[in-house]
């Protein structure tokens, strides 16, 4: 092959530095590269928690390229990442919203961001170690996101929300093989690496307490409320609707003699609505920011089947366009606890065809 530049976005992980051995040895000329997007340089607890962001990501990705022998950098992404997901983050919470951070990341930030960048130094493509495949779909042509050789390590919902040129542009090799094979890959490079720990979801909260970051990092103050049942009947004191989720039954503070989860969280009353669980369940939803992928358009009613979070079991679906922003997505059998915020995400087969942001369900 001509030797084509590839930059590889080094976390100092298991992943991604196996990502940017297989592709040396598959003939690229790689360049490794760490993302700086922490915000606060002297906050090191992220590391206990295996963050992707964090300080000893830079020596560990150092390490591992030296012995690699191909060229590292360093490239500032602090300001990208603090406007498209930290701010974000906060602000769908203060919505009501559940957002999910690391889909806004991986389109820009992760990608947007580090692709604009590599082209301008040349490179042809940049490189992740998520474990999904890019194929062209069999049957319309388009670049699309492949489930990995392992389900259990399937990581396409998260990034369902790139685009065709994004993905024309990335290669993925680490969506070949299961998560032992890439640890047994990782201890021929490096025996430290090849035993650390996956990082956590939210790297930017090492506790995962989104509320009380929020409130400190933001000096937002959350204001008490009530909370309610389905027919507005009081039923307590809650603290704050940045504390919530939808299907949460822990940490609500108050006993009500039986289980009861958040049902609704409405920020233009300060209520969060309570429920039993049988009242989680509903078969519809829509969906807005919708971003097609195996799929040029979505045309009358088409099924799927579909993931509502990143371990739901994939339902079957019937999709439609009720305008040209808006979709609503039925499922055949009502599904547990659908969160404004999070993405539904659609699948042709073992192809992604598509998917959006939840803004709402029904029954």
């Amino acid at each position: 092959m001509d030797k084509k530049t590839v930059v590889v976005g080094m976390s100092g992980g298991v992943d991604s530095s196996v990502a940017a051995y297989l592709l040396k040895e598959q003939g690229y000329n790689v360049i490794g590269v760490t993302m700086q997007i922490w915000q606060d340089e002297n906050r090191c607890d992220i590391e206990e928690n295996g963050g992707c962001c964090g300080l000893s990501a830079v020596d560990d990705a150092r390490r591992i390229a030296f012995k690699l022998d191909i060229p590292y950098y360093v490239m500032n992404f602090k300001r990208e990442f603090k406007e498209n997901v930290i701010d974000y983050f906060v602000d769908e919470y203060k919505r009501g919203h559940t957002p999910n951070p690391c889909i806004a990341c991986n389109r820009y930030v992760k990608w947007e961001s580090l692709l604009r960048r590599s082209k301008e130094i040349g490179a042809d493509y940049i490189a992740t170690g998520h474990y999904a495949r890019i194929e062209k779909h069999p049957v319309t042509g388009r670049y699309a996101l492949k489930l990995s050789a392992t389900s259990q390590k399937d990581q396409t919902y998260a990034l369902y929300n790139l685009t065709q040129e994004q993905l024309k542009s990335t290669l993925m090799p680490v969506g070949e093989y299961t998560k032992d094979e890439i640890r047994e890959i990782a201890s021929k490079i490096d025996n430290f690496v090849s035993k650390k720990k996956d990082s956590q979801e939210i790297c930017f909260i090492p506790d995962n307490d989104y509320g009380n970051f929020i409130e400190k990092e933001y000096g937002f103050k959350a204001k008490k409320g009530n909370f309610v049942d389905t027919d507005g009947n009081i039923l307590g004191k809650h603290r704050g609707i940045i504390y919530y989720t939808v299907g949460q039954r822990k940490g609500l503070g108050v006993s009500f003699g039986k289980p009861m989860y958040v049902y609704e969280i409405r920020p233009e009353t300060n209520e969060v609505v309570l429920c039993e669980n049988d009242a989680l369940f509903h078969k519809r939803l829509y969906a807005d920011n919708i971003n097609l992928m195996a799929v040029p358009e979505i045309k009358g009613d088409m099924r799927f089947m579909a993931k509502i979070r990143y371990s739901h079991k994939k339902a079957p679906c019937t999709v439609r366009m009720i305008d040209e922003n808006v979709m609503e997505c039925v499922f055949d059998e009502p599904q547990r606890a659908i969160t404004p915020g999070q993405a539904v995400v659609l699948y042709d087969g073992d192809y992604v065809a598509g998917g959006g942001t939840i803004i709402s369900s029904k029954e």
